[in-house]
């Protein structure tokens, strides 16, 4: 089920976002944070069933939106990795969460009080590098291109769009200073412990039944201890 919650806003204020929730006996909430940006696109089937299979353990657990994603009505362009990292620590308040799961990119904005897990963990600025590359080629097809440098330093300067996502400047700033996963207590799920293709490599969105199934197990296994 789908229930709304305030999220806070960098500029000041609140926005409300919607939130998939899945309810369950256990004293244990999951605040499962999806990875940002095209990433999160590629994931969220399959962290939807994750989240189901959790909830047939018996283990409650919540995935909100983030202002500026998915249904959110707050501008993607004024957002920032601090105010995104504020929005979930807001959110795990909210919804009561015991722990949280982070996956991939979402290790920058984990809620340091929460224990929990961080899935394939990548650093932001390899994200940002990745979806310059994606602007650059799709710029080439046009005969006028620049090289992913460009378009990050142009981002960094002056906000804008790449790959499709609307940035500012401080976003990007934030970014490209993310050069490293900062894990703190959080435990390190490996993919390799989960088995199979990473989804988030493929070319289209899809799910998997056994990958799913292996997280879900390992994170209920680690609940219940």
């Amino acid at each position: 089920m789908y229930e709304t919650w305030p999220a806070p806003l960098p500029e000041g204020g609140t926005s409300e976002e919607m939130a998939l929730v899945f309810k369950a006996q256990s004293g244990n909430r999951l605040l499962v944070l999806p990875p940002l940006f095209e990433e999160a696109n590629r994931l969220r089937r399959q962290l939807r069933e994750v989240m189901r299979l959790l909830s047939l353990r018996g283990i409650a657990s919540v995935l909100p939106d983030l202002p500026g994603c998915n249904e959110s009505l707050a501008p993607l362009g004024k957002q920032t990795l601090a105010g995104w990292r504020t929005a979930a620590e807001a959110a795990a308040g909210h919804f009561g969460a015991t722990h949280v799961l982070a996956v991939r990119t979402c290790a920058a904005i984990a809620p340091t009080e929460l224990q929990g897990w961080l899935y394939a963990p990548q650093a932001p600025a390899r994200a940002l590098t990745s979806l310059a590359r994606a602007q650059s080629l799709s710029e080439a097809e046009t005969g006028v291109g620049r090289q992913p440098a460009e378009v990050i330093a142009d981002a960094r300067e002056h906000g804008g769009i790449v790959a499709g996502w609307s940035m500012s400047g401080e976003m990007v700033r934030e970014l490209e200073q993310g050069t490293g996963v900062q894990t703190g207590d959080l435990v390190v799920v490996d993919h390799e412990e989960i088995g199979g293709s990473p989804l988030w490599l493929r070319a289209e969105i899809g799910e998997d039944a056994d990958q799913a199934q292996a997280l879900a197990d390992l994170l209920a296994q680690e609940l219940a201890r």
